[in-house]
């Protein structure tokens, strides 16, 4: 009689855990769903790249330890990277401290760009001091602007008002920038779903699902087309200004629109950071791309994570197919590499920047 209610017991079990097993597996939603590709096809990935680079376009808001940076150039050695550009140098004290302690034992290694604060704009005057506190950082060490996103989203002038990215109480600053021959590193806006109805027809609706802070509904923000026209009028405006469109101008997914911006404004560079997903889905739209814009195009990747470098190196260098994006938030499809050709690497890991940061050492650099 044990036994028997033992094995009827047991049985009993068995059944609850199928239950179970199959209630989840009807209640998984499609942020859990993360299929795993049964496709085997020939590439490896890529760890070190072909050729030194400059990464223009990262942050590093924390004051390193001595040996946090020394950690940090030997990962930066390993990946073949030259140069680190940090973006967010910020201003006065903060800016030489900044200078101090990424310059101080490694003088040939990092870029530090200065910040504009835009609180106070709409107070008389505000222009020429601005531009005066850039010229200082500059003289402190500083070898190029940043520019958040804010400006044209969020950032509110003394009235209260949104201000423009082209509005003209900020010209004394990028007319600075052009006297003084440093490079306006700018972000503008979102990208363009973002602001798009969050509906089924959105590409990116998992993304505003799992982070709906990150929608910019027309109740309360300007449209992309009205975001990034003022960005392209800023362009027009300041012919003798070097401007690095960040993170593609969010027209990686409109390769043809971004050209033209370029074609328009012989002042304007671009670069790929965070937005590689969009380049892995069009690799021989993209590919011609590059190599009709090799000269106007820049490395970059906003976030230092050594291993999500390795995902870069394998879509600009490898001809692999369908190999995985590191971060599905960014992209729900595969990646396939753009194999460019060596001079357009060369143009693209380094030699673009160098033409724009003053006062790199170019000896760590092949000709």
């Amino acid at each position: 009689m044990k036994k028997n209610a033992l094995k009827i017991i047991f049985a009993a079990v068995i059944v609850w855990i199928a239950q179970v097993a199959i209630l989840y597996a009807q209640e998984m939603t499609i942020e859990n769903y993360e299929p795993k590709s049964t496709l085997v096809v020939p590439g490896n990935e890529i760890k070190r790249a072909k050729f030194p680079f400059i990464d223009i376009h990262n942050h590093r808001r924390r004051t390193p330890k001595p040996e946090d940076l020394e950690k940090m150039i030997g990962e930066m050695d390993a990946m073949n990277m030259r140069v680190l550009v940090n973006l967010s140098g910020r201003s006065g004290e903060a800016l030489k401290q900044s200078v101090r302690s990424f310059k101080g034992a490694y003088p040939d290694r990092f870029v530090i760009f200065a910040n504009v604060n835009f609180r106070g704009v709409g107070e008389p005057g505000w222009g020429e001091k601005a531009a005066a506190q850039l010229e200082a950082d500059v003289r402190n060490g500083a070898q190029g602007l940043k520019i958040y996103k804010n400006l044209g989203l969020t950032a509110k002038d003394t009235s209260g008002e949104r201000i423009p990215t082209d509005d003209p109480r900020l010209d004394p600053v990028w007319k600075k920038c052009g006297e003084l021959g440093i490079p306006v590193l700018i972000h503008t806006g979102e990208p363009r779903s973002f602001f798009d109805p969050h509906d089924k027809y959105n590409e990116r609706w998992l993304e505003l699902k799992m982070f709906p802070r990150r929608a910019r509904p027309a109740e309360r923000f300007p449209s992309w087309e009205k975001v990034m026209s003022e960005q392209h009028n800023l362009f027009k405006k300041h012919p003798n200004t070097k401007f690095i469109q960040a993170h593609f101008g969010w027209m990686a997914n409109d390769l043809a629109s971004l050209g033209k911006i370029l074609d328009e404004n012989p002042n304007v560079y671009t670069e790929v950071a965070a937005i590689v997903a969009e380049l892995g889905r069009q690799p021989r739209f993209a590919r011609e791309w590059f190599i009709k814009y090799q000269d106007r195009v820049l490395f970059g990747k906003d976030t230092y994570r050594p291993s999500e470098y390795f995902t870069y190196f394998r879509i600009f260098e490898s001809s692999d197919e369908y190999f995985p994006y590191f971060r599905k938030r960014h992209a729900f499809w595969r990646m396939y590499g753009l194999n460019l050709p060596d001079e357009v690497l060369k143009k693209f890991y380094y030699k673009n920047a160098l033409k724009l940061l003053p006062g790199v050492d170019k000896s760590g650099f092949p000709d």
